[in-house]
C-alpha cells in the first residue's frame, strides 16, 4: 500500500526549517529598518552602482538683490556622485558530517551551527556598514561620551538645518557602560544591536563593540539606505531552489550529498547599508585628556 500524500517526511522537515532560518532573519531585518527610521529599500535593478552624492555650491554673490529689469543671476550648485561600490551577492556553505550527526544530535551539529552561521551573517552586514560611517567629512569632538552626543547632535542640525530630521547615534558600548550601569534606562535590541530610545532627549543610540571605541557616528534617519539583492528575484530561481520570505534578503538550501555523506547548507544574501550623503555624516571623537 503505497504511502499516504499527507505523510509528513524528511524533505517538509528540511523545508520547515529553511522557512524558519530565512524567516528569523527577515524578522530581524525588518525590526532594524522600524528602529533606524530607514524608509527606503531599494532592490537592485541589472547593471546599476551602488552611488552616494554630495552637492556643493553657493548663492550668487549679490545677495538675491537684483534691479528692476535686470537678468537674476544664476547660483551654480552641483552634484557629484561617487560610486561606493557594486553590490555583490555574498555566498556561505557548511557542511556536517553524518558523524557529528550521530555523534552530537542534529539539532545540535546543524541547527544550532546554522543559527550560529546566521548571526555571523548579520555581524558582517554591521560591520561593513560601520566601516561606510567611518568615513564620514564631519567632525566633532567631546570630553565626555555626553558631550560627544551633543556636539554630534549639534552639527546634524546645520547639516540638516532645513529639515526636519531625527537623529541616530552609534556606539561602542564601553564608552557608555559606567553610564548605563547607574541610569534607569530600558534598552531594546534589533539585528544583535541593543538600543535606547531617545537617549538624552537627542536621538536614538545604538550600541555595538563594530563601532570603534571612543568614536560615536551619528547621521540623520533620511539620510540612511538599504540597498539589496532579492534572492527571490533577479533571476536566481531559474537556476537554483532557495528558500526565501517575501523580502528576499536572504536564501537558504538545504539537501544531502550522499558523495561524502554530509548536510550541506549554502546561505546567499545581498544587502547593504549606507548613507546617501557621505557629508550627512558626523564623527564625533571622545577626548577626556582635552
Amino acid at each position: 500500500m503505497p504511502a499516504d500524500e499527507k505523510l509528513i517526511k524528511k524533505a517538509d522537515l528540511a523545508r520547515v526549517r529553511e522557512v524558519e532560518f530565512v524567516n528569523m532573519f527577515g524578522y530581524s531585518v525588518k525590526k532594524l529598518m522600524e528602529a533606524l527610521g530607514v524608509t527606503r529599500q531599494i532592490p537592485k535593478q541589472a547593471g546599476t552602482i551602488l552611488k552616494s552624492y554630495k552637492a556643493t555650491g553657493t548663492l550668487d554673490e549679490g545677495g538675491g538683490k537684483v534691479d528692476e529689469g535686470d537678468t537674476i543671476p544664476l547660483s551654480k550648485y552641483t552634484v557629484t556622485a561617487q560610486d561606493y561600490k557594486e553590490i555583490t551577492l555574498k555566498k556561505w556553505r557548511k557542511a556536517t558530517p553524518a558523524e557529528a550527526i550521530i555523534d552530537r544530535g542534529y539539532d545540535q551539529a546543524v541547527d544550532m551551527t546554522t543559527e550560529e552561521m546566521l548571526r555571523d551573517i548579520q555581524k558582517g552586514i554591521r560591520k561593513d556598514f560601520f566601516d561606510f560611517l567611518a568615513k564620514g567629512s564631519t567632525l566633532a569632538t567631546g570630553k565626555t561620551f555626553q558631550d560627544a552626543l551633543a556636539q554630534a547632535w549639534g552639527k546634524l542640525q546645520i547639516l540638516f538645518e532645513d529639515d526636519e530630521v531625527g537623529t541616530v547615534f552609534f556606539m561602542n558600548p564601553l564608552d557608555v557602560a559606567n553610564y548605563l550601569a547607574a541610569a534607569n534606562i530600558t534598552t531594546q535590541t534589533a539585528f544583535g544591536m541593543s538600543y535606547i530610545s531617545n537617549f538624552l532627549g537627542l536621538g536614538d543610540v545604538f550600541f555595538n563593540s563594530s563601532v570603534e571605541q571612543g568614536k560615536i557616528y551619528a547621521t540623520a534617519r533620511d539620510n540612511i539606505v538599504m540597498y539589496y539583492i532579492p534572492v527571490n528575484g533577479a533571476d536566481l530561481s531559474e537556476a537554483f531552489t532557495f528558500t526565501s520570505d517575501d523580502t528576499g534578503y536572504i536564501g537558504i538550501h538545504e539537501e544531502a550529498d550522499y558523495s561524502n555523506m554530509t548536510a550541506t547548507d549554502t546561505v546567499v544574501s545581498g544587502i547593504e547599508l549606507f548613507a546617501e550623503k557621505t557629508d550627512g555624516i558626523v564623527v564625533a571623537s571622545i577626548t577626556p585628556g582635552e
